[in-house]
């Protein structure tokens, strides 16, 4: 089976949450995650409803093939929103499954979803690769989270935190047949960064970067080169905007080969006129409000988003 991937995806995986709230087990490792600006978790739960439904439905107005799964009622599970942190899918067929630092996210993990992507959407899966072990060493990547990869150059880029641990890096990598490209990374009050998909985003040919927060030279110069190496363009984002999620963007393609890149609508308007004709003169722009879910969970429109680039059907 061929291993050459795009690096937009026309299909996509999301899970619409059925008790949505703060997660206290992840406030700690995310400054991104703020006091909830509604009442009660019900409330947060009801505004991520809305929320959710816009971003499916714009994706789909798009053409963005869009696959929902439901979270489970079963768990305490209030950040099944956002299932990038838990999986990846590739085109050789491969679905990798990742350890996750907050207890309480684990069982986001869901092997019924992966069979429904086979049996009731017609993807086909080769295997799926297990990495949850390294929890027992706190030895996390949190999926595409943790990695932002270069899916046709195979290049991982991640900076390094609590939630992304290099031996873990190098493991999956090395499975999935990338070079990894790890640094540090901070925010305006000199927090490491919690995840890569919020400092930088990669397309077919540009890439987003808040290059302010790569706190050494030495790999700040690393990474712009090797993005310029591969043919992107960088578009730079302030420390200020990428509280804002400015970073937290994705190109996906439709179902006819039309370019997208959708964002929060909170990131959208922190970008400056050139800025948003940048990213406007390359594709089409889907922007949806998610202001509860980004302050109450610290996550935005990217991280609600599983990538789907299994192939169709069976080999």
């Amino acid at each position: 089976m061929s291993t050459q991937e795009r690096q937009a995806a026309d299909a996509v995986l999301l899970v619409r949450p059925v008790a949505f709230h703060t997660n206290p087990e992840t406030a700690a490792s995310n400054a991104f995650q703020r006091a909830p600006g509604v009442a009660s978790p019900a409330a947060e739960q009801a505004a991520a409803e809305v929320e959710f439904a816009g971003l499916v439905g714009a994706l789909s107005e798009a053409g963005v093939e869009t696959i929902v799964a439901d979270d489970t009622p079963r768990e305490d599970t209030p950040d099944a929103v956002f299932p990038n942190n838990w999986v990846s899918f590739h085109a050789d067929g491969t679905v990798v499954l990742y350890p996750m630092m907050a207890e309480n996210r684990r069982a986001e993990r869901r092997m019924d979803i992966i069979r429904r992507l086979s049996r009731e959407w017609g993807f086909h899966v080769e295997r799926v690769v297990d990495l949850s072990g390294s929890e027992k060493e706190q030895k996390f990547l949190e999926a595409t989270g943790s990695m932002v990869l270069d899916r046709v150059n195979r290049v991982a880029y991640a900076c390094v935190s609590p939630r992304t641990h290099v031996d873990t890096l190098a493991a999956a990598c090395q499975l999935l047949g990338y070079e990894p490209l790890a640094f540090a990374a901070v925010d305006a009050d000199g927090v490491a960064v919690y995840h890569t998909n919020v400092l930088m985003s990669i397309g077919a040919d540009f890439a987003v970067l808040c290059e302010d927060a790569i706190s050494e030279a030495g790999q700040r110069e690393a990474v712009r080169t090797r993005l310029e190496d591969t043919g992107h363009e960088i578009l730079p984002i302030t420390l200020e905007q990428m509280s804002s999620f400015a970073g937290n963007v994705l190109e996906l393609a439709s179902r006819d080969g039309n370019r997208i890149i959708t964002m929060s609508a909170r990131a959208w308007a922190s970008l400056d006129e050139r800025q948003r004709g940048f990213l406007a003169s390359r594709a089409r722009i889907v922007s949806v409000p998610v202001g509860t879910i980004e302050t109450a969970g610290g996550g935005s429109v990217r991280c609600m988003i599983a990538e789907v680039h299994l192939p169709r059907g069976r080999p």
